[in-house]
C-alpha cells in the first residue's frame, strides 16, 4: 500500500512534534517553524522568479539551513533528540555574500519601496517574512529554549534579503523605487 500524506492525526486542532509530545496548531512553537517554512517557500518563489546565474544554488542552500532550523523548533524540547543544528559559518556565509552585494551597489541614500519587478519584489517579500519569522522565534524563546543562533541567523538573513532585493534590480537594470513622503511632494 502506498503512503498516504494525510494521517487525520490533526483534525482536532493539534500537531505532532518530532519525539510525539502533540501541541494545538496556533501554539507560538508552530507559528515560529510554520512561518520558517513560509519563508523557505518564498525563497522557492525568489530563486524561480530571479534567473540570476549561481543565486538558485545559494538560495537552495538557505533553505537547507531553514530546514534545519524547522526541525530543531518542531522537536519536543522534553526530549533528548538528535537534530541538525546551524553553525557559525552560516551566518559567516550571509555576512560575505552580504558585502560581496553590496560592494556592487550604488550607496543607499533614501528609503526605497519593495518593487520595481517581480524578482525584486518576491526578495522584499522574502524579507518580511524572515522578520516575522524571527519575531515568532522571539516570542517563543521568552517560553521554551531556541538557540540563539537561529535567532542571529534570522536577523542576518532578513538583512541578506533586502541587500539581494537591490542587487537583483542593480542586475536587471532595475531602478529603486524612493520612498517620498507627502511633505516632500508639496515642496
Amino acid at each position: 500500500m502506498a503512503f498516504k500524506i494525510y494521517t487525520k492525526t490533526g483534525d482536532d486542532g493539534t500537531t505532532g512534534l518530532f519525539g510525539g509530545a502533540r501541541m494545538t496548531k496556533d501554539h507560538i512553537r508552530i507559528e515560529a517553524y510554520g512561518t520558517v517554512d513560509e519563508l523557505n517557500a518564498c525563497i522557492g518563489l525568489v530563486a524561480a522568479e530571479s534567473g540570476l546565474p549561481g543565486l538558485a544554488e545559494d538560495l537552495q542552500g538557505i533553505q537547507s539551513r531553514l530546514f534545519t532550523m524547522g526541525a530543531v523548533l518542531a522537536t519536543d524540547p522534553d526530549k533528548d533528540m538528535p537534530t541538525p543544528d546551524l553553525v557559525e559559518a552560516d551566518i559567516a556565509w550571509l555576512e560575505a555574500a552580504i558585502d560581496r552585494m553590496d560592494a556592487e551597489l550604488p550607496e543607499l541614500r533614501h528609503f526605497i519601496l519593495p518593487g520595481g519587478s517581480r524578482a525584486v519584489a518576491t526578495a522584499h517579500l522574502a524579507r518580511t517574512v524572515c522578520r516575522r519569522a524571527e519575531r515568532r522565534c522571539v516570542t517563543l524563546s521568552r517560553e521554551a529554549a531556541v538557540p540563539e543562533i537561529i535567532i542571529r541567523y534570522l536577523n542576518r538573513l532578513s538583512d541578506y534579503f533586502f541587500v539581494l532585493a537591490r542587487w537583483i534590480g542593480h542586475r536587471e537594470g532595475t531602478a529603486e523605487i524612493k520612498w517620498i513622503g507627502r511633505q516632500e511632494k508639496k515642496d
